[in-house]
């Protein structure tokens, strides 16, 4: 795992040098809205490189999403609403609380049982989150 948190260490260092003060232009004068366009753009090629069965495009087109996300969650802590660490943090936390088949050891029958637990707990956090 530690040659993953410094890979990932590293990508951030470099995605914060792009945008920082000495950085790129283009780089510092994205915003969430302007990125859509690279975020759908590298989807479809991600989409394309896994219909193809071509591993070493999925691998490429894996880290150029994973650019834009990283650029994304940049600029919403330069804005001061979340960092990384938050969408981090956010989606394990998910993912430990829709699988409690795994982590907090319950039972279940069926796969289509897991599938109504998961749009249960799904429909909950909706719920909790709306109110």
């Amino acid at each position: 795992m530690t040659k993953n948190n410094t890979a990932l260490q590293t990508l951030v260092t470099t995605v914060r040098s792009l945008r920082g003060d000495k950085g790129c232009p283009w780089d510092k004068r994205q915003t969430s809205a302007s990125l859509i366009y690279y975020l759908k753009s590298e989807t479809a090629e991600l989409v394309s490189a896994i219909e193809n069965d071509d591993p070493a495009n999925i691998c490429e087109e894996l880290g150029d999403l994973l650019y834009i996300i990283l650029m994304i969650a940049e600029i919403h802590g330069d804005l001061g609403n979340f960092d990384l660490t938050d969408v981090l943090q956010q989606i394990d936390d998910k993912l430990i609380r829709r699988h409690p088949h795994v982590f907090a050891g319950t039972s279940f029958e069926s796969e289509a049982q897991l599938a109504e637990q998961w749009q249960s707990i799904k429909a909950a956090e909706k719920k909790k989150n709306s109110v």
